[in-house]
């Protein structure tokens, strides 16, 4: 059973759900989909993240279909907040914030699952990695948009520190110290994306030879 998680562990998966599962009907309310694609993309925009990584780790059946319950949020979730958004308008800097509090809380999670199953911690950063991005992967894909991931500001930089700050953390601190390790790397990941967000922080853009020249022309 998915329940054998840690209580807080549990309780953040749990909102992490949630609030991956808002980020995804916002997405599909910009593109104005009716409930049922609202439903779709809310749902595997929640739990895209976990099947991942509970394929790739052969932790099967996958936690959805174990407990069921993750489905009832999902659901109930994108429809709560479609009926919300018909009626309240909500800025795309929402969609940006929920997505950004969503992924802080199933890095950590995908990469508390590898390490209690025994996997080294460079594996534990990548399904950590995976399990945040790929569930808002798919949620792009569908309302055809530009993936996050791939935009120029810092979104798998902020994943892949977080999850490396969590691996670390518990190599070096007793399991005692979880809930304080989770926060901290939590805060790192929130931290991070929401700094890109508001001071548009990028890495590095490649810029092939002739747009370099029309860069140095326009100046």
């Amino acid at each position: 059973m998915h329940f054998d998680l840690p209580l807080f562990i549990l309780t953040l998966d749990l909102f992490g759900t949630v609030v991956f599962a808002m980020a995804g009907v916002l997405a599909a309310a910009e593109r104005r989909l009716d409930l049922f694609g609202v439903i779709v993309v809310g749902t595997v925009t929640a739990i895209g993240g976990g099947t991942l990584r509970d394929l790739i780790l052969g932790r099967l059946p996958v936690f959805w279909v174990q407990d069921n319950l993750y489905i009832w949020i999902t659901v109930t979730t994108s429809v709560v907040v479609f009926a919300l958004a018909r009626k309240i308008r909500f800025p795309h800097m929402a969609l940006q914030v929920a997505d950004a509090i969503g992924l802080s809380v199933f890095t950590i999670i995908g990469a508390n699952v590898a390490l209690n199953l025994g996997h080294p911690p460079l594996i534990a950063v990548v399904t950590g990695v995976m399990t945040g991005v790929f569930g808002g992967i798919v949620r792009d894909v569908l309302t055809a948009v530009k993936p996050m991931i791939f935009e120029k500001e810092i979104y798998a930089t902020a994943v892949m520190a977080g999850a490396f700050v969590y691996v670390n953390l518990n190599w070096f601190l007793p399991s005692s110290w979880e809930t304080f390790n989770t926060l901290v790397s939590m805060a790192v990941v929130l931290g991070l994306r929401l700094a890109a967000i508001r001071w548009g922080l990028h890495l590095p853009v490649f810029l092939a030879i002739e747009d370099q020249q029309n860069k140095k022309d326009k100046s």
